[in-house]
C-alpha cells in the first residue's frame, strides 16, 4: 500500500478498541492502519498520507490534542475525527476549534462512525483536488485585494489576529472580516489547508 492510499489511520491506545475499529473498517471494505499511541503514528507521518485519522483523545504519554497540535505545526490536512467520553466533550470542541472535523461519544452507533468517516475522507479529496489545481489557486490568490494578501501572508506566518492588528495599525475585528474574506475566496476553511495551498504555488508567487 503507498502512502497516497487513502486511509482510515486509528490511533487508540485500548487494544480491544482498537483491533474492533480495525475489523470494522475492513469489513467496509476501508484500508486501515493502527497505531497504539500518538508517538507511533507522529513517527510514521508523511505528507503524502491521504485518508484521515481515528484519535482517542485520552491516552498515555501524548495524548489526542497534543498529536494534533504536532500535526498542525507539519500543515497536515488529514481530518481528524476524535473518539472521547463524556467527560471529554469540552476538550472535543476545543479540538474542533483548532481544526478537528468532528467527534464521537463512547459508546457509538458504529454506522454513526462510519458516516463521520465517509464525509471526513470525501473532504480530504476535494483538499488534494485543490492541492493538484495549482492554475485554480493562483486564480483565487489573483483575486484578493493587496490588503488581503497582506493579511493572509500574515495568517500564513503564523500570527494572531492581535498581532496583525496591532502591526498594520487596524482594529481587531477588521483582521476578522479580511481572514474571513480571506477564507471564502481561497475556498477553503483550514488555515493549514490555506497553507498548503500557498506553499504548493510559492514558485510561481515568487516568480510573479
Amino acid at each position: 500500500m503507498s502512502e497516497n492510499t487513502e486511509t482510515v489511520f486509528v490511533v487508540e491506545d485500548d487494544e480491544a478498541v482498537r483491533d474492533s475499529l480495525e475489523l470494522l473498517l475492513k469489513s467496509s471494505n476501508k484500508e486501515v492502519r493502527t497505531f497504539p499511541t500518538a508517538n507511533a503514528f507522529l513517527e510514521n507521518y508523511s505528507d503524502d498520507m491521504a485518508g484521515c485519522i481515528v484519535l482517542d483523545i485520552r491516552m498515555p504519554g501524548m495524548d489526542g490534542m497534543e498529536l494534533q497540535r504536532r500535526l498542525n505545526e507539519k500543515n497536515s490536512i488529514l481530518p481528524i475525527i476524535f473518539v472521547t467520553g463524556h467527560g471529554d466533550v469540552p476538550m472535543a470542541v476545543d479540538a474542533m476549534k483548532q481544526g478537528a472535523v468532528d467527534f464521537i461519544q463512547k459508546p457509538y452507533r458504529e454506522e454513526d462512525l462510519l458516516k463521520k468517516i465517509e464525509q471526513a475522507l470525501e473532504q480530504d479529496r476535494e483538499q488534494r483536488e485543490t492541492l493538484g489545481q495549482k492554475q485554480e489557486i493562483m486564480r483565487r490568490i489573483n483575486m484578493l485585494t493587496p490588503r488581503e494578501t497582506e493579511i493572509m501572508d500574515r495568517m500564513i506566518a503564523g500570527q494572531a489576529n492581535k498581532v496583525i492588528a496591532i502591526e498594520l495599525d487596524i482594529s481587531q475585528r477588521t483582521v476578522e472580516i479580511h481572514r474571513s474574506r480571506v477564507m471564502h475566496k481561497m475556498g477553503t476553511h483550514s488555515l493549514a489547508h490555506l497553507v498548503r495551498m500557498v506553499m504548493s504555488v510559492k514558485d510561481r508567487i515568487d516568480a510573479s
